[in-house]
Order: structure tokens, then C-alpha cells, then sequence
């Protein structure tokens, strides 16, 4: 009896006073830093022209940490320009851009070339090529506690983005009642990269030839449905479907 009582205190000791050593000990709260990080990491590793948008954090609660324990999981997304046929080089470009504690690597995917990494904290970072001239890196802590829960971002004032965006927004006869929304990660240097981003419902058919003259008639990506560009130190990019217009105007981190 003595032993069981000593085993059971060394235990409590243990999981009070011992760093967690596994994910399912490491809380989304703990989690959200590093998976804010990783997106400032990547957006850089993706460079100025290349970087289309960051995404906001989603969280999906409702999978199991254990099979008594409910947990959920937190993902960012990062958009980057990836023309048909250089998505390899354009995730090899990235993989060596970051840091080497991540062993970042590509290899063969089931659909195409594919980006691997590891930000730390059990947060693993993919990347794959999407079918419209882009590659999508997504950074995934996996199904956790949830502990606090993700920090709210704090806010922050309006920027070139948002300047960049309603120029957009008003180009497609479009404009915004509402401020637009802010997604942002820290930089690695310093300073924040941002996403403004603006989704309008079922209106007049939006046509991307509206927004060449703002991008100098030089877009970055241009397709019947997707359109890109360049404006001074934004990219913006948008989508547009019978159903919604969606637009999102990005600076990113210095490289």
C-alpha cells in the first residue's frame, strides 16, 4: 500500500512540475502561438511576390484527445502564387527558406509535389499545389485540449491592405458596408504580416477585366474565376463565382 501511495505522488509531482511531452498534453491555447508563428515563418519563406493571402485561424472542435477526452484542433491556411508546372520548385523555394529545426523537405504526394514540415509544439506544416495556379500550405496543430482556447489576435489599425482592398472592392462595383476583416502572424523579424479580406453575396456578374487597369494590365494570375495582382507592396487577389465575390489583399513579410 505504501509503494502505491508513493507511485501515485511521484506521478502527480510528475504531471504537475514535467513540460508536457506530447500533443495530447499541450493545450490549443499553448498551441496558438506557434501555429501563429509558423504562418509569419511561412509567409516570409514565400516571399513579397509570391505571398497571395493568409488565411484567418479556424478551430474545429468535436474530435477526441482520448477516447474519454474531447479535444479540437486549430489551422491556418497560407495561399502562395504557384504557376502550372513550377509548383515543385516553388515548394522546394520555400521548404529551404525555413528554419532548419523544421526539416522541411518535398517529395511526391498522391496528386502532385508535396511540402512537409515541423514548426515545433506538434504543429505540422503541409503544402500542396491547388488546380489554379497556386499551392496552399497548411499549418495544423491536430486535435488537442483546448485549455483557454485560441487567443483572439489583437486589433490593429487599417493599412496599405485595406486601402489596396476597397480600391478593389470599388473596381467591381462592390463596395464594402463593413470593415473589412484582418488576418495577421508575426514576422520573424518584427512587424506583422496582414490579410484584409472583404466576401460580397449573389450580386451583378463581376467581371476580372475591371480590375486591370489596377493591376497595370501585368497580373500576377489571371483566369476566368481567379485574378491576381500587384499594388506597390499588396498583393491582391480575387475570386469570383456566380454565388460570391471574394477578395483578399495581402502584405507580407520581408524575406
Amino acid at each position: 500500500m505504501a509503494w502505491a501511495v508513493l507511485l501515485a505522488g511521484l506521478t502527480w509531482i510528475s504531471v504537475r512540475d514535467d513540460p508536457p511531452t506530447v500533443r495530447e498534453q499541450r493545450s490549443l491555447d499553448q498551441a496558438g502561438p506557434v501555429v501563429d508563428r509558423a504562418v509569419g515563418e511561412l509567409a516570409r519563406a514565400a516571399g513579397a511576390a509570391g505571398l497571395l493571402e493568409l488565411s484567418p485561424a479556424r478551430v474545429a472542435s468535436g474530435c477526441r484527445v482520448t477516447p474519454f477526452a474531447d479535444g479540437a484542433r486549430l489551422r491556418r491556411e497560407v495561399g502562395v502564387l504557384a504557376a502550372a508546372g513550377d509548383e515543385r520548385a516553388v515548394l522546394a523555394g520555400i521548404a529551404e527558406r525555413l528554419p532548419a529545426s523544421w526539416r522541411a523537405g518535398v517529395g511526391p504526394g498522391l496528386d502532385g509535389p508535396e511540402l512537409r514540415a515541423d514548426a515545433g509544439e506538434f504543429v505540422a506544416v503541409e503544402g500542396r499545389p491547388t488546380v489554379d495556379g497556386r499551392v496552399r500550405l497548411v499549418v495544423d496543430t491536430g486535435c488537442r485540449p483546448v485549455g483557454a482556447g485560441y487567443p483572439s489576435a489583437p486589433a490593429t489599425a487599417a493599412g496599405p491592405e485595406a486601402v489596396a482592398l476597397s480600391a478593389a472592392l470599388n473596381a467591381l462595383d462592390r463596395p464594402g458596408d463593413a470593415a473589412p476583416e484582418l488576418a495577421t502572424a508575426p514576422c520573424p523579424g518584427g512587424g506583422l504580416a496582414r490579410t484584409a479580406w472583404s466576401v460580397n453575396g449573389p450580386g451583378p456578374t463581376a467581371s476580372t477585366g475591371a480590375l486591370a487597369p489596377l493591376a497595370g494590365n501585368a497580373p500576377l494570375l489571371d483566369q476566368p474565376s481567379v485574378y491576381a495582382y500587384r499594388s506597390g507592396a499588396v498583393t491582391v487577389l480575387a475570386e469570383i463565382s456566380p454565388d460570391a465575390t471574394r477578395l483578399a489583399a495581402t502584405v507580407g513579410c520581408p524575406s
